[in-house]
């Protein structure tokens, strides 16, 4: 990692990591919060 005039800054949009063996996936970014939650339905009266 290379940084410039900053540090420890990063885009949420690009994510970190390797492909297939090369780690343990994406981190920071999209592909993470997609990997790391999962979409639930709540209802709620409003009674």
């Amino acid at each position: 990692t290379v940084w410039v005039n900053t540090y420890n800054v990063y885009d949420p949009s690009a994510s970190f990591g390797g492909f297939k063996r090369s780690g343990f996936g994406r981190e920071l970014g999209s592909a993470a919060l997609h990997h790391y939650t999962e979409v639930k339905s709540v209802i709620q009266s409003l009674a």
